[in-house]
């Protein structure tokens, strides 16, 4: 019988090639190595298929590519693709219970990544039944497309309150980055499929962890996050808002809508229609006040969205 790892990484690639096998050193050069790559290419123009298909004879038995269809389904759905295909074709990835971590193709892993966050996710499934949907996640180093560091914590950087982790909250505002994750399997049948309504896959996944389960953050950066301009995902230095001298009247009239605010609106629905069956009265509250950010006054929007925050 073929050995079983616990491990599988997912990873989706488009038009990557100028960083991809740098990031896929980094994975292959991790202090833990029982794990697979699972790889799906989202219709790059590129050499990327071509780099996969190295990594692939480089590393046979420990490196899939999901059968080409040549379709540009984009991160969030080919992500989604990917986890389903892990979690149908187990056996045949050498996978027992499968636990899951996502990596972007532009990143650089720290050498521990996948041994700090795993002994996490096992340690936050000891403190309950095992069997409940867990998520970990971390920190990250903001780098430059050459390497040079731009922050050394992405949550500082983005001024993410991490703290401020309730149900309602996550809805509002990810505070999980995707390529720092790794979850359980319990967790990966919870959030299939992804609704279109989902603005990303960590997002969804993110909350799917709080509605049903546990998450914990570790307060250290294990990826080195690189900004290069071609990020799905970018990310941008938090500035703090200042005084305005206008008017209270002017200050009114110069609330915009603000259309992010819809697609957060759209998830918030989304979220409500699918778990509601264990979520309490007050996240379900918190939820409806969430889904009316899609009204057409600016003003309305801000004042919904500071209310919902104490949910």
């Amino acid at each position: 019988m073929a050995k079983q790892t616990q491990l599988a990484i997912l990873m989706s690639t488009f038009n990557g090639e100028d960083f991809l096998s740098a990031q896929l050193d980094s994975i292959f050069q991790q202090s833990f190595t029982d794990f697979v790559v699972v790889a799906r290419d989202d219709g790059s123009g590129d050499s990327t298929p071509s780099i996969l298909t190295r990594y692939a004879t480089d590393y046979p038995g420990r490196f899939f590519i999901l059968p080409c269809d040549s379709a540009n389904l984009g991160a969030k759905a080919s992500f989604a693709a990917l986890l389903q295909y892990v979690l149908e074709h187990k056996s045949e990835l050498g996978l027992a219970r499968a636990y899951i971590m996502f990596a972007d193709q532009d990143d650089i892993w720290a050498a521990n990544k996948i041994e700090i966050g795993l002994r996490s996710l096992l340690q936050l499934e000891q403190e309950k039944d095992y069997r409940v949907p867990a998520l970990v996640h971390s920190d990250l180093e903001v780098i430059d497309r050459e390497g040079k560091r731009l922050a050394f914590s992405y949550i500082d950087y983005q001024g993410l309150q991490i703290r401020r982790d309730s149900l309602v909250n996550q809805v509002q505002s990810n505070l999980v980055t995707g390529c720092t994750a790794v979850i359980n399997e319990e967790l990966a049948l919870k959030v299939l499929p992804i609704p279109e309504q989902a603005i990303m896959h960590d997002w969804w996944i993110a909350v799917a962890a709080v509605a049903y389960g546990r998450r914990a953050f570790i307060d250290q950066p294990l990826v080195r996050y690189r900004q290069h301009g071609r990020n799905t995902i970018g990310a941008q230095p938090f500035v703090a808002a200042t005084p305005s001298p206008k008017s209270l009247w002017a200050k009114l009239r110069a609330y915009k809508t603000n259309a992010h605010l819809y697609a957060v609106a759209e998830q918030s629905k989304a979220v409500l229609q699918r778990h509601k069956g264990v979520l309490n009265f007050r996240q379900r509250l918190g939820l409806r006040l969430v889904g009316c950010l899609d009204v057409r006054s600016g003003l309305l929007q801000s004042l919904l969205f500071r209310v919902a925050r104490y949910f």
